[in-house]
């Protein structure tokens, strides 16, 4: 490594040093997710492996392209290579299958065992990464390898190329054009097929297309569909009276397309799946009931879809009548009824206190319109900052697309590290402003203590708004959705240990882990969030991070005693 850098030091790979690894394949995570770009992590053997924590499930599930490289301890003990045994660990590390600790979450998982093929085996790792789905590959190898003297070879990389998106055939083309065509109420579900920014345009064109066609974001893992556009649904995860109601369905790249405990389609719609993976290979349990099934890839489908309604005169006659261009109407009337009440909902109560609503409005109004990437970890309160951010342009919002919670720490660092790098594709220019807005109980699964020294130390500026509402209420609408009237729905938050108050000083721990460089503000009132938010993006743009506590519904049972606080 020390020899490559200096021989090499225009071609050589950054390295940033993460004092915990969950950050480290998060950070990764966050800024493949913006360029799709493939992007490397290192740790320590099993114990390092074992470390990197639910940050695999994230980047599995959230289709992030990521090689895991790490150690293996050495294999012999007497000195018969270069590398063997040298310390106590390298007994106690030896296990018998290191790479099951996170095979199933990988796409590929192997062990380099000569340095005569490493940059093959390398390669080999790196397609299965970057080929839809794409996802964290794992390559693992003993010390005695590593130290192996080789001679210099190349490889041709033209020859490891991803394998190309397949395409609908010509059936599914007219199959599923004419049905959305002759929908009465025709309604799109999507997870993430935002993540390929070519993929938004394509379904904004289809939406144009079909007059009255409504998009829901089961997920929230990307900007899919902007929020301008009046058949925008905003984000719900998987329960919508539009499910309920639609009569053709076409579900496009999500996992979670809806709950049919909570929320199902109707018994007579006619439904078509569209993914990179539709069969959800690393799902044991999944199936909906569509009429098609096709591995293919947003863009790709998107763009024949509308080719085959643009070139089709029937349809174009069809959909041109007066009749179906009403819905226009209709679907303008249902947008700006639905503007009003998120608006509505965006509203300080009586007391001077704010809710999620009204508090990510004023997120919203401080940051920069036209720049801002948003990398939200919210859970219960996604819906609330969906419905207030109205996210508009390709890459301008990144979730996190799995279930492990502390994914938004690392994940906003590396979105701005990508931002600053590269720009980030259509998120915005080169060096975006880059706001994370998180849960209380995920702040502090994110590892402050690491995000904000890696921060620091490596001049990365975030904003981070810490929703605060004293602890876990996710645990609380589980038991509720099962035993709505059992013992523990009339508990208090105390009573099923949920709670956290008082609360940790979220901004202070931050502010100790930067080294004190670091805008720490806490504010429970509308005129403390005012100056508190004012001041963290002015922060931000001067190139400091900033952290938000942020009192929802006041400050009663939070850090500073019951009493709104600023701390600079």
């Amino acid at each position: 490594m020390v020899k490559a850098q200096k021989s090499h030091p225009d071609r050589f790979p950054r390295i940033i040093t993460c004092p915990n690894e969950m950050v480290a394949l998060s950070m990764a995570d966050g800024y493949a997710r913006l360029t799709s770009k493939p992007q490397c992590v290192i740790v320590h053997v099993d114990v390092g492996t074992q470390a990197l924590s639910s940050a695999v499930h994230n980047a599995s599930c959230g289709r992030a392209p990521i090689l895991i490289f790490a150690g293996l301890s050495p294999y012999t003990i007497e000195g018969e290579h270069v590398g063997s045994r040298t310390e106590y660990i390298h007994w106690i590390q030896d296990v018998p299958d290191q790479q099951s600790i996170v095979r199933q979450y990988c796409r590929y998982s192997g062990e380099i065992k000569t340095g005569k093929n490493v940059k093959q085996i390398v390669n080999r790792a790196l397609t299965f990464a970057k080929s839809d789905p794409q996802g964290p590959v794992y390559l693992c190898a003993a010390r005695e390898v590593m130290g192996m003297e080789i001679e210099p070879y190349s490889v041709n990389q033209d020859f490891w190329s991803p394998v190309a998106p397949a395409a609908l055939n010509p059936k599914a083309i007219e199959t599923i054009a004419h049905d959305l065509a002759s929908a009465q109420s025709p309604l799109v579900v999507t997870g993430y097929s935002g993540r390929n920014h070519a993929a938004v345009p394509e379904l904004v064109r289809l939406a144009d297309s079909i007059p009255g066609l409504r998009v829901l974001d089961c997920a929230g893992s990307d900007m899919s569909f902007p929020a301008d556009h009046p058949g925008w649904l905003s984000m719900r995860y998987g329960v919508h009276d539009a499910i309920r109601t639609a009569d053709v369905i076409l579900v496009i790249s999500a996992d979670v397309c809806w709950i049919p405990t909570q929320c199902k389609p109707r018994d007579d719609a006619i439904i078509h799946h569209v993914d990179v993976d539709p069969l959800k290979i690393q799902m044991p349990v999944f199936y909906i009931p569509a009429r098609s099934r096709h591995r293919t890839e947003a863009a790709t489908a998107l763009a024949q879809l509308n080719a085959h309604l643009g070139a089709t005169s029937d349809l174009q006659t069809h959909l041109t009548s007066e009749a179906v261009q009403q819905r226009k109407d209709v679907l303008r009337k249902e947008y700006d009824a639905r503007l009003a009440t998120i608006r509505e909902l965006a509203q300080p109560a009586a007391d001077g206190t704010f809710n999620t609503s009204y508090l990510v409005s004023r997120v919203r109004h401080h940051c920069p319109a036209d720049n801002t990437i948003f990398v939200i970890e919210a859970v219960t309160n996604s819906g609330f900052v969906a419905d207030q951010i109205q996210a508009t342009r390709p890459g301008s919002w990144i979730n996190c697309g799995g279930g492990g919670l502390g994914w938004s720490g690392g994940g906003a660092l590396g979105v701005k590290l990508a931002a600053e790098r590269e720009g980030g594709g259509g998120a915005g220019k080169k060096g975006s402003f880059v706001c994370q807005i998180v849960g209380d109980g995920t702040f502090l699964f994110s590892v402050p203590g690491s995000v904000y020294w890696i921060s620091a130390r490596y001049g990365i500026p975030v904003l981070t708004v810490v929703l605060n509402n004293r602890g876990w209420n996710a645990p609380r609408q589980s038991l509720l959705l099962v035993h709505p009237d059992g013992a523990a729905a009339a508990s208090t938050n105390e009573d099923i240990h949920i709670s956290f108050a008082p609360t940790p000083d979220y901004s202070g721990i931050a502010k100790a882990a930067a080294g004190g460089k670091l805008y720490a503000g806490i504010a429970g009132r509308v005129e403390e969030l005012e100056t508190v938010l004012a001041e963290a993006v002015k922060s931000v743009q001067n190139g400091v991070s900033a952290v938000v506590d942020a009192h929802l519904d006041g400050p009663q049972g939070k850090y500073g005693g019951g009493k709104a606080a600023l701390v600079g």
